[in-house]
C-alpha cells in the first residue's frame, strides 16, 4: 500500500532531523528516510565527536603546562588514545539516541533504507546498498522501510562526503579521511594533512596535541582560506609555535605507499619538490554533495559542481522537490543546514514573513588551538566590493580575563562601513572565540550600528569585553590599549 505524507525528508543529519521536527510542529504529516544512522555525519562522524577529541587534547595541553598556573603534576600527562576515542564515540552515541527520542516525541515516521525519486511527489525506498560507513547504531532489527511513499513535498538532505584526488584516494589504512582519523587504534608518530580548511586544521591541531609530528599542505596562499588574511596569518604563527609544519602555495602531487608509511611529494609554487615521509596521510581537501542515485537526472533537477541548485527557500527547479544543507552547496555547515531547513518547511507551510537565507550572516567556526571564528566580509572582500571601511583590532594580551586564563594570544577584528556604521564583518582568533562570535552575528542580524555597540555594556572581567574594544578601536576611541 502506498504510504502518503505531507513532507518526506531524505537524510537525518542536522538539516534533515531539525526540518522534520519543525514540519511536525507545523502540523504536517512527516517522515524521514535514513539509510544508515540518525544524526548524519555531524553527530556521528563530524561536528560533535571531533569536539570531544579536541576537548581531550585541550585538557592534555593544559595539564602539560600546569606549572604555568602554579600547579605541579607528578610526571608528564599522557593520552590513552583508545580511551580518548571511546569517550568521543560515547558522546556521539548519546546524541544520536537523543535524535531517535525526538523523532518519536514529534510523531515523525523514520523509514530505514535508501530513497530514490521516481517522479515528483513519489519515492521508492530500497534496502541500503553497502553503507558508506559502518553505522554507529545498527538499523533496528525487524524494522523495514522498503516500499513506495508519496508526499507533496520532498526535501533532499543527503549531506556530503569527503572529496578525493585521483591517484591519492583514501584506502582506510595509510591514507585517511575524517572517518579513520576520528577513531585511530593507535597514534601514528608522524602525519601529513592535505588541506587546511576546518576539517584539516582541526585534525592537525588534535594530533599535534597528542604528540604526533604533523605537516600541513595547503594549495592556496593561506591556511583556512575562507578566513580574513590577518587572522589566518596570526593563527598560522601560533600553530607553528606549537610545532606544526605548514606548507602553503603547495600541493601533494604524488603519494608512494610503503608497508606501513607513505611518502608525500609536495610541490611548492616555485616548482621545488619536497618528499615527506610519514606514517599516515589525512586527505581533507573538501567534501562533495551526495547527489548520486537519487533519480535527479531523470526528473531534470538542476545540479552544479556536485550540488543541487536551490533558491533562498530551498526550492529546486522542479516543483515539490527541495534541497537543504551540504547537498545544496556551500557554506557546508551544520547550522546553515538547520536554518535552511526551517526556512524551507515554513515556506512550504505558508508561515507568514519567512525570509530567504542570507548566507552573508552565517558564522564560521574552526576549533583548532587557537580557535578561529568569523562572520560577514573579510577586509579584502570589503575592499574588493568597493566599500569605504573602518577596521578595529583588539589584542587578547590587553584583556584581563585572557591574561588570568593564561590565554593572552589572540585578536578580535571588526570591519565597519565608514559612511553608515554598518558592521560588515567580524573576525576572531584565540581562546573561546567560537562562543564569542554569536554576539556579532546577532548584531548583524539586528542591523546594529557601531554607535549601538559602543553603548552596549559588556560584563567585566570577560573575554567579550574585547568585542567592544575592537569596535571602539575602529573609531579611535579604544580605552584599554
Amino acid at each position: 500500500m502506498l504510504m502518503s505524507y505531507d513532507v518526506i525528508i531524505i537524510g537525518s543529519g542536522p538539516g534533515g532531523y531539525v526540518t522534520a521536527i519543525r514540519s511536525a510542529q507545523l502540523g504536517l504529516k512527516t517522515a524521514i528516510v535514513e539509510r544508515e544512522h540518525l544524526g548524519g555525519i555531524c553527530l556521528n562522524w563530524g561536528c560533535i565527536p571531533t569536539k570531544a577529541l579536541l576537548r581531550s587534547a585541550e585538557i592534555l595541553d593544559h595539564a602539560n603546562h600546569a606549572k604555568n598556573y602554579g600547579l605541579t603534576l607528578e610526571g608528564k600527562m599522557t593520552a590513552n588514545v583508545k580511551d580518548v576515542v571511546a569517550r568521543s564515540r560515547a558522546v556521539s552515541a548519546r546524541l544520536t539516541g537523543g535524535v531517535a527520542f525526538l523523532m518519536k516525541k514529534n510523531k515523525i515516521d523514520v523509514i530505514w533504507g535508501e530513497a530514490k525519486l521516481t517522479k515528483p511527489g513519489e519515492i521508492v525506498v530500497a534496502a541500503p546498498s553497502k553503507p558508506a560507513v559502518q553505522p554507529q547504531n545498527p538499523v533496528p532489527k525487524g524494522v523495514k522501510g522498503e516500499g513506495t511513499y508519496s508526499a507533496k513535498h520532498i526535501i533532499i538532505a543527503t549531506g556530503a562526503r569527503p572529496r578525493a584526488l585521483p591517484g591519492i584516494e583514501p584506502d582506510g589504512k595509510l591514507i585517511w579521511t575524517y572517518f579513520e582519523a576520528m577513531k585511530p587504534e593507535e597514534l601514528p608518530k608522524s602525519m601529513v594533512v592535505m588541506g587546511s580548511g576546518a576539517i584539516g586544521i582541526e585534525f592537525a591541531s588534535f594530533y599535534r596535541s597528542m604528540g604526533v609530528d604533523v605537516t600541513v599542505v595547503e594549495l592556496l596562499p593561506q591556511i583556512m582560506p575562507v578566513e580574513d588574511a590577518e587572522i589566518s596569518a596570526f593563527a598560522r604563527k601560533q600553530l607553528e609555535k606549537r610545532g606544526l609544519k605548514i606548507f602553503t602555495d603547495a600541493k601533494v602531487t604524488k603519494v608512494e605507499k610503503g608497508a606501513n608509511d607513505v611518502t608525500a611529494h609536495v610541490e611548492t609554487k616555485d616548482g621545488k619538490v619536497t618528499e615527506i615521509k610519514a606514517d599516515r596521510l589525512i586527505s581533507a581537501i573538501g567534501v562533495q554533495g551526495n547527489i548520486e542515485n537519487l533519480g535527479l537526472e531523470a526528473l531534470g533537477v538542476e545540479t552544479s559542481r556536485g550540488c543541487i541548485v536551490t533558491d533562498g527557500y530551498g526550492r529546486t527547479n522542479v516543483a515539490g522537490i527541495y534541497a537543504i544543507g551540504d547537498v545544496a552547496g556551500p557554506p557546508m555547515l551544520a547550522h546553515k543546514a538547520e536554518h535552511e531547513g526551517v526556512i524551507c518547511v515554513e515556506k512550504i507551510a505558508g508561515v507568514p514573513g519567512v525570509h530567504a537565507l542570507d548566507k552573508g550572516k552565517i558564522p564560521g567556526c574552526t576549533y583548532c588551538d587557537p580557535q578561529v571564528a568569523s562572520v560577514g566580509l573579510t577586509e579584502a572582500k570589503a575592499k574588493e566590493l568597493g566599500r569605504d571601511i573602518r577596521v578595529g583590532r583588539y589584542s587578547f594580551g590587553a584583556n584581563g580575563k585572557a591574561i588570568a586564563l593564561g590565554e593572552d594570544q589572540g585578536m578580535i577584528k571588526t570591519i565597519f562601513d565608514k559612511k553608515t556604521g554598518e558592521l560588515l564583518g567580524a573576525h576572531m582568533v584565540g581562546a573561546e572565540v567560537t562562543e564569542l562570535i554569536q554576539g556579532f552575528v546577532v548584531a548583524m542580524n539586528l542591523e546594529t550600528t557601531e554607535e549601538e555597540l559602543m553603548h552596549t555594556v559588556f560584563p567585566h572581567p570577560t573575554l567579550s569585553e574585547m568585542m567592544k574594544e575592537s569596535v571602539l578601536d575602529a573609531y579611535g576611541k579604544v580605552l584599554n590599549a
